[in-house]
């Protein structure tokens, strides 16, 4: 049986989020194949072992019995040590989070210094995928269709310079948003002058960098993508939100948008988003699976917004619906990216280190 470590939580703004996404993984996994251990990272950056995996994702791990767990960085043995002195062995590891400190490279980093398999794509593409505007420069250089956008950092993402700064290159209504964080937190549709100064304070309170984005006049599209060296993507579906835009509320709200699968956009311009998708996954070096989500303009264009390395999978996400519209279950789902990931690790095989 494999020893899988399912990590959830973490140092972010989307910690939530996490504790809704593992939920879905948790109850996916075929426990006659996986010992599922859970490791629940709190928002202070602990690490801990959760005596009840299912409560902890119900109620938070401050509330669930809990103890310290460290991950043993040993290639030759890597494992957990628990604060009893027991150490639980390690074959996959499998972090369902978001944002900081965990879809951004860092724990996909911790993960390689172990010498660990794990779910989802290496440092490079996480890092790449998290920072939106390396993603887009990334894009760029490729070639791939995108809204225009002005990246601000530090001091000059805030006070009357800073709006100047937009209004010189782009049009209201302009989109702001923290450049390292998903879920649509820290994000406004700045209208005028009058919203963007706060707007442009909140984005900056979340990250030192801050994208503020031309507004897409067109309709909002998802897609989905599984694979390593040969991905495919889903069926393309679209989001329609109640509010003005795709906020955190409408995200994580029932109610709050409906999510039409498929998009009822044609085959053409379906076979035209997943090839942009599968394109966008490549351009970064994405393997095991994201999400990539696009603006589809009254003018037939489609243009490329971002991509989601650790996409959500909470039961309102669009990532395991896209795949339910494509014939790949919750069940089969989680067990490709399992699948996807011990395969990435065997095929790169020992590290060479002499020369």
């Amino acid at each position: 049986m494999l020893q899988l470590a399912l990590i959830f939580g973490g140092r972010s703004a989307e910690h939530e989020i996490s504790l809704a996404s593992a939920r879905f993984v948790a109850a996916m996994l075929d426990r006659d194949k996986y010992d599922v251990i859970p490791v629940g990272i709190a928002r202070d950056g602990r690490w801990l072992h959760a005596a009840d995996l299912q409560a902890a994702l119900r109620d938070g791990l401050d509330a669930t019995p809990a103890q310290a767990v460290h991950l043993v960085v040993d290639p030759v043995r890597p494992g957990l040590l628990l604060a009893d002195g027991s150490f639980r062995p390690i074959d996959f590891a499998f972090p369902i989070m978001h944002g900081t400190f965990a879809e951004d490279g860092t724990i996909q980093g911790l993960l390689e210094m172990a010498g660990l398999a794990y779910a989802g794509s290496g440092v490079a593409a996480s890092a790449v995928g998290m920072d939106k505007e390396a993603m887009k420069d990334v894009f760029a250089a490729r070639g791939l269709p995108q809204v225009e956008y002005l990246v601000l950092r530090d001091a000059a993402a805030r006070g009357a310079a800073a709006v100047a700064a937009v209004e010189k290159r782009l049009p209201y209504p302009v989109f702001v948003k923290p450049v390292n964080l998903g879920s649509s937190v820290g994000m406004t549709k700045a209208h005028d002058r009058d919203e963007l100064g706060p707007a442009l304070e909140l984005a900056a309170s979340y990250d030192r960098k801050v994208i503020v984005e031309a507004t897409a006049e067109g309709r909002e599209i998802e897609c989905a993508v599984l694979g390593n060296e040969e991905p495919r993507a889903s069926v393309a579906g679209e989001v329609i939100p109640v509010n003005e835009y795709y906020d955190y509320e409408a995200k994580y709200t029932e109610g709050m948008m409906s999510f039409v699968i498929p998009a009822d956009i044609g085959a053409e311009k379906q076979a035209e988003v997943g090839a942009l998708a599968v394109a966008a996954f490549a351009a970064l070096d994405c393997s095991g699976f994201a999400r990539c989500d696009f603006f589809l303009e009254e003018d037939g264009r489609v243009l490329v917004n971002e991509i989601n390395t650790i996409p959500g999978m909470t039961a309102m996400s669009g990532f395991p619906r896209l795949w339910a519209a494509t014939g790949v279950d919750g069940h089969a789902l989680v067990e490709q990216i399992v699948q996807l990931g011990l395969r990435r690790q065997a095929a790169r095989g020992p590290v060479r280190t002499d020369h």
